[in-house]
């Protein structure tokens, strides 16, 4: 039977349940023999299932071997180097199948080719759970010929971790039983390398310990360059993932080697690695010095990245990308070799303002509308007082976007009014020339709001008349109590009880007194 072929290759038929690991081969004749033998069968049919019967008599043999047999018998240094072959051979035989660049979806073969791949992960996941038993058994043994663990981990420790998770996830390269062992690999890699989770393995103690962020780098490298990337479908989930385990202050020092595979996931044309790049982007912006950024430009490049998107017309990217650039764009403006600036200078947050605010007049996309809304509250927080010289335009948008129900959530409208109660707190002296158009458009919103019984739910509904309500208050601070005085006629002759509760809470706000000292911010 298949299953018995490499006992009968390697000659193990003497191999009982029980014996010691001195009635096996030598360590280094068995993978030798079995590397040898597992690179002459083919990829496809009978080598196939030849090579799934083969993994499953290594894994008898490890299991049936006596606990110190990885190390006698044979030089340590010719240990290490079959069990870093042996780890790299069947990485390899499971790793999900490679793609061409342009594919598209997944079709019917493609399906069972990763079924497939997800039961030859399982078995040579167990293989790998019990190489590294093995190696935690021998720990501490004293005995002449032993290997020392660290120096086991630094061959296999990082090619193990980038099996673990390429495997561990829900993808369509796994199923639930490759995905349990993998993630039992990974736990076992965790309890070998003393390490209590996955980001004190990666980044190392405080005490001075590296980690193994730098190997496992070195082992995705080769999958992350800009002709071998779009490949290996897995590398990129790996080192995503990986890369957000890492925060400050530990990722600054491998910026170098995280930066060219974030930068080329973004630039993709395909909305899942755009979306999966920018986020790469994002961390490493969170959580490397502004120094490092600011070195050889490297912060003018991943802006320049970033600004890119802005054109964009799918909601999905842009929803990562302005987040991103709002944290990057303070960071560029206090970059040490800028000249200084003048206060009417235009900066990088004013040109992406300026982009957003054009992108925003003319959206229709549902969408869109809400992703840009909601990202403008955040603008007028980071530009502070210097909103004012974009005043023009975002009344135009915050008009515009008040007049238009988006759906049962009014998350447009809702972000809208944010963005007119910080606007009205960071640029109040400029209020009062625009005060009678933008009176006129929150009373229609709410006089659209109680009269109109549409499908926004009562909770929406009260959450946008307190907004409105809320912008008419701090308005009326601004003008100096000329709210208070447009809106007699109105309450007098407003027909709607529900509507005059809100108007009399403007009425009755107590007028500020302390509008020049700045008060206007903190209400």
């Amino acid at each position: 039977m298949e299953q018995h072929h490499l006992w009968n290759s390697l000659q193990l038929d003497s191999l009982e349940e029980g014996e010691g690991f001195s009635k096996c081969p030598p360590v280094d004749q068995v993978l030798l023999q079995f590397l040898q033998l597992f690179a002459s069968k083919g990829v496809q049919g009978a080598g196939s299932r030849a090579k799934a019967g083969m993994v499953r008599d290594l894994l008898a043999i490890l299991e049936v071997a006596d606990g110190q047999w990885l190390w006698g018998g044979c030089p340590p240094n010719t240990t290490l180097a079959a069990l870093r072959d042996l780890v790299a051979a069947l990485s390899q035989y499971a790793a999900p199948p490679r793609q061409e660049p342009d594919g598209e979806g997944h079709t019917g073969s493609e399906t069972a080719v990763y079924a497939a791949t997800a039961d030859q992960a399982a078995d040579v996941g167990l293989v790998f759970c019990s190489i590294l038993a093995k190696v935690e058994a021998a720990r501490g043994l004293e005995e002449p010929g032993t290997v020392d663990i660290g120096s086991v981990l630094h061959k296999i420790a990082g090619p193990l971790y980038v099996f673990a998770v390429t495997h561990a996830a829900e993808k369509p390269w796994s199923k639930p039983r490759s995905q349990t062992v993998a993630q039992e690999l990974l736990g076992s890699l965790l309890q070998v390398s003393g390490c209590p989770s996955v980001p004190e393995f990666l980044r190392g103690s405080r005490e001075g310990n590296d980690g193994w962020f730098a190997v496992v780098m070195r082992c995705l490298k080769p999958e992350l360059t800009k002709e071998t990337w779009q490949h290996n479908p897995a590398m990129k989930y790996v080192f995503s993932w990986t890369l957000q385990q890492v925060t400050r202050p530990w990722l600054g020092q491998h910026f170098e080697s995280v930066l060219p595979p974030s930068l080329l996931l973004s630039d993709d044309y395909r909305t899942e690695n755009k979306i999966l790049g920018v986020q790469c982007l994002h961390h490493i912006i969170r959580n490397v010095p502004a120094a490092d950024l600011y070195q050889f430009n490297r912060g003018q490049v991943v802006y320049h990245a970033l600004f890119n998107h802005l054109y964009s017309k799918e909601a999905q990217p842009l929803q990562v990308v302005l987040p991103c650039l709002l944290d990057l764009l303070p960071i560029l403006e206090k970059a040490p070799q800028q000249p200084a600036r003048k206060s009417w200078t235009v900066t990088p947050l004013d040109k992406v303002l300026r982009l957003v605010l054009t992108h925003m007049e003319v959206e229709h996309q549902l969408a869109l509308r809400r992703v840009y809304a909601k990202s403008l509250p955040a603008f007028v927080e980071r530009l502070s007082i210097r909103i004012a010289c974009h005043l023009k335009r975002l009344q135009q948008v915050i008009i515009g976007y008040l007049e238009v129900a988006d759906g049962p959530e009014e998350e447009a409208r809702l972000a809208i009014l944010e963005t007119l109660k910080q606007t009205i707190k960071h640029a109040w002296p400029r209020m009062t020339c625009r005060l009678a158009i933008l009176l006129q458009a929150l009373l229609r919103l709410m006089w659209d709001l109680t009269t109109d019984r549409s499908l926004t739910p009562e909770p929406v509904r009260a959450l946008l008349l307190q907004g409105a309500t809320d912008c008419l208050i701090l308005l009326d601070r601004s003008s100096q109590g000329q709210v208070k005085t447009l809106l007699q006629g109105v309450y007098r002759s407003c027909p709607d009880e529900h509507l005059k509760e809100y108007l009399r809470k403007v009425q009755e706000e107590p007028a500020s007194s302390l509008l020049a000292s700045g008060s206007l911010l903190k209400s």
